[in-house]
């Protein structure tokens, strides 16, 4: 079995763990195919040197929505940012998105940096990783204005009615180790509602490691414990889960 982890930064700086040893980690257990993900310029970049030296990982470029104030547009840090569209291996933008639970940096920041992403992602035809946190009104108002893109909300813990919202636009949903330890029933029964051709695996490695490694640094490996719990949540064989989100990934991000 072959599983995807379509979000993980073992590009930062700060990744405790050895990169080529959680690669190889990873792939004793099927996690053999990783997309390591942007929230600055400098690890957006440095996400495009790892994947370069890797054959099965590929890069998105982002800037999170807690970043954008340190952004502004016109400057020499976004032209630099949007030079990396076009270097080898990357196959998305994001994570970009909204945060209006912690908000970081004003929520006008925030938008502006966002639509300056979208349009970043239509002029190169490339999904989105979307990080979306209490903020679902103000994000579908925008993301409306830009028919026909593509993309995947990462970390997806809301509930039906939002998820039923995303399905509308076309939009994946990716599931990551909050789902083995939430008590929240909403969010399981979201999970089990997700069609299986719009459900992708992550892990945002070194955060959220899944129940029973909950105080260990997560890594890319523990995509499959996710899959295992989500194959007994939702009544598939943890093949049937594998097979369908490998191919999920592969399509969105063209791997």
């Amino acid at each position: 079995m072959q599983f995807t982890d379509t979000h993980c930064h073992i590009q930062f700086a700060d990744y405790p763990l050895n990169a080529d040893k959680v690669i190889e980690d990873a792939q004793l257990v099927g996690v053999d195919r990783l997309l390591v993900v942007g929230c600055t310029l400098d690890d957006s970049q440095a996400g495009i040197e790892l994947a370069a030296k890797h054959q099965n990982m590929w890069a998105a470029i982002g800037l999170h929505p807690h970043e954008a104030k340190n952004y502004q547009i016109g400057s020499k840090e976004l032209v630099k940012f949007e030079q990396l569209a076009t270097q080898p291996k990357v196959v998305a933008i994001g994570e970009s998105g909204l945060d209006y639970y912690y908000n970081h940096s004003p929520k006008a920041a925030q938008q502006e940096l966002l639509h300056f992403q979208l349009k970043l992602a239509q002029k190169h035809n490339l999904p989105v990783i979307f990080h979306i946190r209490d903020a679902f009104e103000d994000f579908w108002a925008i993301v409306d204005q830009y028919p026909g893109l593509k993309g995947v909300i990462h970390s997806f813990t809301a509930t039906k009615a939002e998820l039923e919202e995303a399905l509308k636009r076309g939009l994946l949903i990716g599931l990551n180790g909050i789902m083995t330890f939430t008590k929240q029933a909403d969010q399981l029964a979201m999970a089990k509602a997700i069609p299986l051709d719009k459900l992708v695996l992550e892990t945002d490695a070194p955060f959220l490691t899944p129940y029973p490694f909950r105080g260990t640094i997560c890594q890319p490996k523990h995509v499959r414990v996710t899959a295992e719990f989500l194959s007994q949540l939702r009544g598939e064989t943890l093949e049937t889960i594998a097979t369908a989100t490998t191919q999920n990934a592969a399509q969105l991000f063209k791997l």
